[in-house]
């Protein structure tokens, strides 16, 4: 066959790479990035936490089951890596045998990158040889980080010291700050676009809204590491506010307001976590404390007032009528 001389040289390569690699596995995504998955030692919680230049890289890279283990598949993805590694460790096997068991059957094994990490802390990882470089996995016990496709060979040592640097902090933003490392060592060299992050729990439930007790994804962003790191940081102030509804049904207002301002701390401009911190005052005799919350949120937002007049007629704010028009009326 002969080739045309306007066909460009390098879109001439580009065709016979991509015709090769996608003989066998057509549909496979591409996911050249840096993730890793680990196990907090202290409290058996897992997470898989990645980075990209691709769109929505959490929707296929990361999967995860508590009191199962965690899984990051990437380079030229081949997702059913997640649910069938999950399955095989749940089935019994380790993360050495279930890995080892997938890679057999896979033809396009050398331009996969994969992780496994089993409920007992056991990890395995493989980079295939073909993966883009630079391209390369280290793994311990209760760790392992990948990457592919980098800017420099310092990613992956970058996240290794990383993580082990951060063993005092909670696993999620242990998680994060490994990713922060990695961007700082150059990262991804088509740079950034989406990250996600999720912690599954050590033990199995047969709630799947128990399952993950944190799922967050940035699916396009200009500094995703950053977003998630933001997001993070909102999803424990939400956590505080659960904690101090809970305490309110227990009728234990010194820690309800406790958690209340650890949420306002970590996310002080948010008006609704000021709102519901003036309802629980308010229905529970300390009218006084909450009127002056009230007025900075009435002020902010005139919709909370109208939220604080159909509050009674759906039975969660209880209060005499002349005290619910104290609210009702601050100026």
């Amino acid at each position: 066959m002969k080739v045309k001389k306007n066909i460009p040289l390098t879109l001439l390569l580009i065709f016979c790479i991509t015709s090769v690699l996608f003989a066998q596995k057509p549909a496979n995504p591409f996911a050249h990035t840096y993730s890793i998955v680990a196990r907090d030692s202290n409290t058996g919680e897992m997470a898989v936490a990645v980075q990209s230049h691709w769109f929505s890289v959490g929707s296929i890279v990361s999967w995860g089951q508590s009191g199962v283990g965690v899984v990051a598949t990437q380079s030229f993805v081949l997702p059913s890596y997640g649910p069938e590694g999950l399955k095989l460790m749940e089935g019994g096997q380790d993360a050495t045998s279930a890995l080892n068991k997938l890679l057999a059957a896979d033809e396009g094994q050398a331009v996969r990158q994969v992780a496994f990490l089993d409920i007992n802390g056991n990890t395995a990882a493989h980079t295939g040889e073909s993966c883009i470089r630079y391209a390369s996995h280290h793994h311990e016990d209760n760790f392992s980080v990948q990457a592919n496709m980098m800017l420099t060979d310092q990613v992956v040592p970058a996240m290794t010291k990383a993580f082990k640097e951060h063993a005092h902090l909670p696993l999620a933003e242990r998680m994060v700050a490994v990713l922060e490392a990695a961007e700082n060592t150059g990262g991804d060299i088509r740079g950034r676009q989406s990250a996600a992050l999720i912690v599954v729990g050590p033990d199995k439930t047969n709630k799947p809204w128990e399952d993950h007790k944190v799922n967050l994804r940035v699916d396009d962003h200009e500094n995703p590491v950053n977003e998630l790191k933001r997001l993070l940081k909102v999803h424990r102030a939400y956590e505080h506010m659960n904690n101090g509804d809970v305490a309110v049904e227990h009728q234990d207002m010194a820690q309800a307001l406790k958690e209340y301002a650890a949420a306002e701390a970590l996310f002080p401009d948010n008006l609704e976590m000021k709102y519901w911190k003036a309802i629980a005052l308010a229905s529970n005799s300390r009218l006084g404390e909450s009127l002056p919350i009230f007025r900075e949120v009435f002020k902010q937002d005139k919709n909370w007032r109208e939220l604080t007049r159909r509050l009674p007629e759906a039975n969660l704010l209880n209060l005499k009528e002349q005290d619910l028009n104290r609210i009702l009326e601050i100026k």
